[in-house]
C-alpha cells in the first residue's frame, strides 16, 4: 500500500506542475500534462534507473481508462440538441472530411513514401484520421467555447470524425461476431431507454448528499464501456453517445455537471494525459525523426485540405475556419487505440507503433498551440465571458459591519 500511495503522491504532483505550467505559459491544461508526462518518463529514465511512473498497473490504467470515459460522456453531453439541429450539415460536412482525408492521404503516404505493407499503412490511415474529442473539450472547457454554437459545433464535427474513424477500424480489421451484433443491440436499447429513464429516476430519488446521479451515470458507462471492449470496440465509443442522448437532462444540470468536473479534472483525466504523454520514448523519435516528421505533417496536411475549404462553406471567418481546421488535427485517444490494436494484432511491429503514437500525441500538442497562439477566435470568447456573466446567481446584497 505504501508504494501505491507514493506512486498517487508522485502523479499528483506531476499533475499539479502541469497545471501551474499552464497558468504560467498559458495553454491547455490537457497538453502541459502530455508535456510534462513525456519528460518526466524520460528524467526518471535517464537518472533514476529502477524507479518508473508505473504506466502499466492495473490501478493507474483504470484511472486513466475511466477519465477518458468521463471526459469523453461529458463532451458528449455538452452538444446542445437543439444547435445540434441547426447545425447538423455542417457538423456532417466538416467531421466526414475530416475523417475521409488523412485516412486516405495518411495511408498513401505510409504505403508509397514510408514502405509499409498495405495493412499496416491502413492502420496508419485510421490512426492519424482522428480527432480527440477529449482534447478539444478539454480546449474549450478552459476558454469557454463550450458554452457557444461554435464550440457545440466543433465538438459535435469531432463525434462524426471518430465515428467514421471507428467504424473504419472495426470493417477493416476487427472481426465481425455475434459479440459485436449483441454490443449493437444492447447499444441501441439503452440510447433508447437512457433519455426516458433518466430524468424520472433523477428527479424521484436525485438531489440527496449520497450523489445518487453520479453513481447512476458510472454505473451506465462502465457496463456499457465492458460491453463494448468485450465486443473487441473501444468503452469510450458509447460513452460518447450516452452523453450525447443525455445532453437534454444531463446536460442541462450544470450543478451536477460541475460536480462530475471537480472529479474528473481534479483527479482522472491527468492521469490520462501524463500517461499518454509517458509512452513517448524519445530516444526512439531521435534515432529515426523523419518517420513522425513525415506522419505528422501527413496528418495535419490532410486535415487542413479538407477542413478548412469545409468551414468556408458554411460562412465561418477566417479564424474560426483556422480554428476549427487545427483542434480537428488533434489527435490522442482512438488514434493511440488503433495503434495498440494494430500491434496487439501484429499488424504493425514495435518501431511502426511507437511512431505512430508519437505522431498522434505531437497532433495533440502542436496544432492546437498554433491554434491558440495564432487563430484564437477572441471575439467568441467575449460573447462566453458575457454569457457566463448572466448565468451567475445574484450575490445578496452586503449588510453594513455593525461597529
Amino acid at each position: 500500500m505504501t508504494e501505491t500511495l507514493f506512486q498517487a503522491f508522485i502523479w499528483l504532483a506531476l499533475a499539479l506542475l502541469a497545471t501551474l505550467i499552464s497558468i504560467w505559459f498559458r495553454i491547455s491544461g490537457a497538453l502541459s500534462e502530455i508535456i510534462v508526462g513525456t519528460v518526466a518518463q524520460f528524467i526518471i529514465g535517464v537518472f533514476l534507473a529502477g524507479f518508473t511512473l508505473g504506466v502499466d498497473h492495473s490501478w493507474i490504467k483504470f484511472l486513466s481508462s475511466t477519465g477518458a470515459i468521463l471526459l469523453t460522456f461529458l463532451a458528449g453531453a455538452e452538444l446542445d440538441p437543439v444547435v445540434f439541429k441547426l447545425k447538423w450539415r455542417e457538423a456532417s460536412v466538416v467531421g466526414l472530411a475530416s475523417f475521409v482525408a488523412p485516412f486516405l492521404g495518411c495511408t498513401a503516404v505510409a504505403y508509397y513514401f514510408l514502405d509499409w505493407t498495405l495493412w499496416a499503412s491502413w492502420l496508419a490511415g485510421v490512426a492519424l484520421s482522428t480527432t480527440s474529442v477529449a482534447v478539444v473539450y478539454a480546449v474549450m472547457l478552459e476558454l469557454g467555447l463550450n458554452n457557444t454554437a461554435y464550440g457545440k459545433t466543433l465538438l459535435a464535427a469531432c463525434f462524426v470524425t471518430d465515428l467514421g474513424t471507428v467504424l473504419a477500424l472495426g470493417l477493416l480489421f476487427a472481426p465481425f461476431t455475434y459479440k459485436a451484433v449483441i454490443f449493437a443491440g444492447a447499444g441501441v436499447g439503452a440510447f433508447l431507454l437512457l433519455p426516458w429513464l433518466t430524468p424520472r429516476f433523477f428527479a424521484r430519488y436525485g438531489n440527496r448528499p449520497s450523489e445518487l446521479e453520479a453513481k447512476y451515470l458510472l454505473m451506465c458507462l462502465f457496463g456499457l464501456g465492458a460491453l463494448a471492449t468485450w465486443a473487441e470496440s473501444e468503452a469510450v465509443l458509447p460513452a460518447y453517445l450516452v452523453g450525447m442522448v443525455l445532453a437534454g437532462t444531463v446536460g442541462k444540470d450544470h450543478v451536477l455537471i460541475r460536480r462530475l468536473r471537480t472529479l474528473i479534472f481534479g483527479l482522472l483525466t491527468p492521469f490520462y494525459f501524463i500517461r499518454a504523454g509517458s509512452l513517448v520514448s524519445l530516444p526512439a523519435l531521435v534515432s529515426a525523426p523523419m518517420v513522425l516528421v513525415v506522419l505528422l505533417v501527413a496528418k495535419v496536411l490532410t486535415k487542413m485540405v479538407a477542413v478548412y475549404p469545409a468551414t468556408k462553406l458554411f460562412g465561418n471567418r477566417k479564424d474560426e475556419g483556422m480554428y476549427t481546421t487545427l483542434l480537428m488535427s488533434t489527435g490522442l485517444t482512438f488514434g493511440s487505440i488503433s495503434a495498440l490494436f494494430g500491434l496487439s494484432r501484429g499488424i504493425i511491429d514495435q518501431a511502426q507503433y511507437s511512431y505512430l503514437v508519437a505522431a498522434v500525441i505531437a497532433s495533440a500538442v502542436v496544432p492546437t498551440i498554433i491554434a491558440n497562439a495564432m487563430f484564437l477566435p477572441r471575439h467568441l470568447l467575449t460573447a462566453s465571458a458575457t454569457a457566463d456573466a448572466q448565468e451567475q446567481p445574484e450575490q445578496p446584497e452586503q449588510l453594513p459591519e455593525s461597529n
